[in-house]
């Protein structure tokens, strides 16, 4: 039997793919739009199409009326019931969510902790979450596989957390422990890296081919940079960990060892001390940081002129290096720019280079808590989409 694959049997794969990928980062999609973007004739498109409904990867609706002539053409939706599972260990819980094929989150479980987890304690916390979401993982078709977020290290080769200091992981084979306790294949990344993909492909970067993502939490701020479409990840995978680039050289020693990183300036910790707040959520932050603004508290101005300061370096290096069209800000760093974009703005035009800061943009990041859900979640789809028919 012949199992050598055909130039045509390559163009073909390569074109589902093309397919799949358009209607999972697009969203519905008729397949005259279909026609439209891939190049490919219609009966072509309506035979790739037929085939990705066979797989159970799509499925076709009627559209809505309109008053074009002629027959309306079928609209082309990926299947909400193909599903990956997304993790995100914290420092402070476990989340585990169910993200469909259609990129929407249909459920998330935040299990809280009063403690920080050891890998394999977040290993069995998760696959206790996954065993107590079966019931909604039934109703799927299909479960791809678990994606991990997390807020570290992570070798690209095998999912190995070389180093997550807020976690006090160092060499931990996160994957493999999740993989062996749940069944499910595994893959981890690190979260920022995820977070920035999630908001490139269904975000504030919708559109954008370079650009830098920033997240500040509890556990310090991640960075991911995306280079010409393409996520920059580095020889192993460790590539954009902005938060520990210089930007005081009179600053304080930070986990890693060096002196002065961009997490030991700005910090969510120093932000909520000011308020005079403990804890927050993103809703509240922002409540209390324009509350703060607004009645013009002195202490919470003057930290956030301080932490605007030295965010703005950090994003003139990442200007200066990446020449990035937009950059996204998450979690407390987007609560931070909300209540004084001009301001950050004003002060990284005046520290990056004009050339390559002319056509810059900053922005919050639009997807919430459901970013690293999402992000995981392409991490655990991404060999179905590259390779619908396998």
């Amino acid at each position: 039997m012949n199992t050598t694959g055909t130039n045509l049997d390559t163009v073909r794969r390569n074109n589902l793919a093309t397919v799949l990928g358009l209607v999972h980062r697009g969203g519905p999609a008729a397949r005259s739009s279909l026609t439209h973007a891939t190049g490919l004739n219609r009966s072509t498109v309506g035979a790739l199409v037929a085939e990705l409904v066979e797989l159970g990867l799509v499925t076709e609706r009627e559209p809505e009326t309109s008053n074009r002539v002629g027959r309306p053409s079928p609209v082309v939706v990926a299947d909400s019931r193909v599903v990956a599972v997304a993790v995100n260990p914290e420092i402070d819980a476990v989340t585990v969510g169910i993200v469909g094929l259609d990129g929407v989150v249909h459920r998330r479980v935040r299990f809280p902790l009063d403690h920080v987890p050891g890998a394999e304690e977040a290993a069995t916390v998760a696959a206790a979450v996954i065993d107590g979401l079966r019931p909604d993982l039934s109703a799927a078709t299909r479960v791809v596989g678990i994606g991990v977020a997390v807020p570290g290290l992570v070798r690209e080769s095998d999912g190995v957390v070389r180093l997550a200091p807020h976690l006090e992981w160092r060499d931990e084979p996160f994957a493999a422990e999740l993989a062996e306790a749940t069944g499910l294949s595994v893959s981890a990344a690190n979260d920022a890296n995820l977070g920035a993909n999630a908001e490139r492909l269904f975000g504030a970067g919708r559109g954008a081919s370079d650009l830098v993502y920033l997240n500040g939490g509890a556990s310090g701020i991640g960075a991911g940079v995306i280079v010409g479409g393409v996520s920059l990840t580095g020889v192993s995978g460790y590539a954009g960990e902005l938060g520990h680039t210089l930007v005081n050289t009179n600053g304080i020693r930070c986990h890693c060892g060096a002196v002065g990183c961009l997490e030991t300036e700005v910090n969510q910790r120093a932000l909520l001390a000011a308020l005079g707040l403990e804890t927050a959520d993103g809703e509240e932050l922002d409540g209390a940081l324009a509350a703060a603004v607004e009645r013009g508290d002195t202490a919470v101005l003057a930290e956030i002129e301080r932490q605007l300061g030295f965010l703005a370096i950090a994003l003139r290096n990442a200007t200066n290096v990446f020449n990035p069209e937009l950059v996204v800000l998450g979690g407390f760093l987007g609560a931070l720019f909300a209540v004084a974009p001009e301001r950050l703005i004003l002060l990284v035009s005046r520290e990056a280079l004009a050339a390559s800061g002319e056509h810059l943009r900053i922005a919050r990041a639009e997807l919430g808590a459901n970013i690293l859900m999402i992000g995981a979640a392409e991490l655990a789809l991404a060999p179905l989409l590259a390779a619908p028919a396998d």
